[in-house]
């Protein structure tokens, strides 16, 4: 075998990541840079998307270098992105006309609001498996359009582009305007039945389809790298999907009903529900896990806004800590929260309650509360809003998940994970490598581009494990659960 590695990029909201991978799936050198957000207003949240592309470029050399790896030994890269996030840009200059609004922004809030009371919310579920809700990048992107001066005009002329950060990596690194179906599935403009853009939804949310890309499989030959920045004139990105998608392929989630839940800036579940949409009772998200040449998976997803960045708050926001690798001992030290609980609706509640009008509470501080309290619910919030979208979807599905795959950065907090199991009454199992968004873009990419021969080969590569069993009673569990769910119960209602 000529080539030796593939590559993955993870372009995450807080920053991004690359590593590199041998054969056997073994990660041989990883390079990760912070990106920064800014929150001009309440509500609001903007990344820069130049900084999105320089952070790559930076963490692609510092991988190769910290390996020792020549770029001549990457067989291919695999690309994986926050989903949601909205950009538009002059193909000519090169220049976004206005910052990325992230995934979490809520400013269309009153845009999503008006399309619902026109009754358009069953329509758009039918063709989406979407709610109507600022989370998703059209209202974002007819936002971008009609707030800068003679953006919309020129966007019909052809004149700009736009699309998720996918697609803003893959045309600055190559100059090809496309996306995969996976991130195409969360901007509330793709269909899912006829796996393309749907001219009823661009006319719904005021997107011009000339600024649209061109939609590919998931594994599928995107482009070229430029030699420029590739150093070699044949470099093939051979894999795009969304994080969350790229999670469960990470664990290798080909079987219908794979679960994994990925603890990183929000929390993510998705379940691999086979080979036809599957629509939701209880409000989750019918999305496309990934697609082939020959072949669409589809998924089930409950999103939750804010799991990690609740600690960063408390870190960042409230200085109550210095470090996440604090959190586990602060929870550990109390034998409970003493009726402390923190709903972290900080952007809104996402699945299965969709209210972007609640906000951040806390309740049940007494003078004898202390900072270790407020950490511990914290974490506890974690897991109780991932108990309550496993729940519906055990109920959509129509039986209960033997054990829960879990992931991504939270997921090294040993309480997290204890706590988890506790409250949910099954194992949870975390991989030894909690980055799997980088290892399934790479497996993705791998398969792609021929580097590993077939799927069962790629199969076989299964990664080490840490499993955490329930010890908590029935009792106990519900008990909790029912102050959790008047806890947010006084987290909605607020005005947006």
């Amino acid at each position: 075998m000529a080539d030796k590695y593939v590559a993955a990029v993870d372009l995450g909201t807080t920053g991004v990541r690359c590593v590199i991978f041998d054969s056997h799936a073994v990660c041989i050198s990883s390079s990760y840079q912070e990106i920064s957000l800014s929150y001009p207003k309440p509500g609001w949240v903007e990344q820069d998307p130049e900084e999105m592309f320089q952070a790559t470029l930076t963490v692609l050399r510092g991988c190769l270098e910290t390996g020792g790896i020549p770029v001549t030994d990457i067989a291919s890269i695999g690309i994986t992105n926050q989903r949601e996030t909205a950009i538009v840009w002059d193909p000519e200059t090169k220049i976004p006309i206005y910052p990325a609004i992230v995934w979490q922004d809520r400013r269309t809030s009153p845009t999503c609001r008006h399309l619902r009371e026109r009754g358009l919310e069953e329509s758009v579920f039918s063709k989406t498996g979407l709610t109507i809700d600022p989370y998703f990048s059209a209202s974002k992107i007819a936002w971008i359009l009609d707030t800068v001066p003679g953006a919309r005009r020129r966007a019909e002329k052809g004149q700009l582009i736009c699309g998720t950060p996918d697609t803003w990596l893959v045309w600055r690194l190559s100059n090809t305007h496309v996306t995969d179906a996976s991130n195409a599935s969360r901007t509330s403009l793709f269909n899912l039945h006829t796996m393309s853009w749907d001219d009823r939804l661009m006319n719904i949310f005021s997107v011009p389809p000339s600024c649209l890309p061109t939609i590919l499989p998931s594994l599928s030959q995107f482009s070229l790298v430029d030699p420029e920045f590739a150093h070699r004139d044949d470099l093939p990105i051979s894999a795009v999907l969304g994080d969350q998608q790229a999670a469960l392929f990470g664990h290798y989630g080909l079987t219908q009903g794979s679960t994994k839940m990925t603890w990183g800036t929000g929390g993510f579940l998705l379940s691999n529900t086979g080979s036809k949409p599957f629509e939701s009772k209880h409000r989750l998200l019918t999305t496309v896990f990934f697609s082939s040449k020959d072949k669409v998976s589809y998924g089930l997803e409950g999103s939750v806004f804010v799991a990690g960045a609740a600690i960063q708050w408390l870190r960042d926001g409230l200085g109550v800590i210095a470090d996440a690798k604090q959190t586990s001992d602060m929870a550990k030290s109390l034998r409970s929260t003493e009726g402390v609980y923190f709903v972290p609706a900080l952007v809104g509640l996402g699945a299965p309650h969709w209210d972007p009008s609640a906000r951040g509470t806390i309740v049940g501080i007494t003078r004898g509360t202390r900072k270790e309290h407020i950490v511990r619910a914290a974490l506890e919030a974690i897991a109780f809003q991932t108990y309550e979208i496993v729940k519906a979807l055990e109920d959509d599905l129509g039986y209960q998940l033997e054990a829960l795959q879990v992931d991504g950065g939270a997921a090294r907090n040993d309480f997290l994970c204890q706590f988890q199991a506790d409250i949910l009454g099954i194992p949870v199992i975390r991989a030894e490598s909690v980055e799997m968004t980088s290892r399934g873009a790479a497996l993705a990419a791998g398969l792609s581009s021929g580097f590993w021969a077939s799927s069962k080969q790629v199969s076989s590569l299964s990664p080490a494990s840490a499993q955490f069993d329930p010890h908590m009673s029935k009792a106990s569990q519900q008990e909790l659960i029912y102050s959790w769910k008047q806890a947010v119960q006084r987290s909605k209602g607020w005005q947006e």
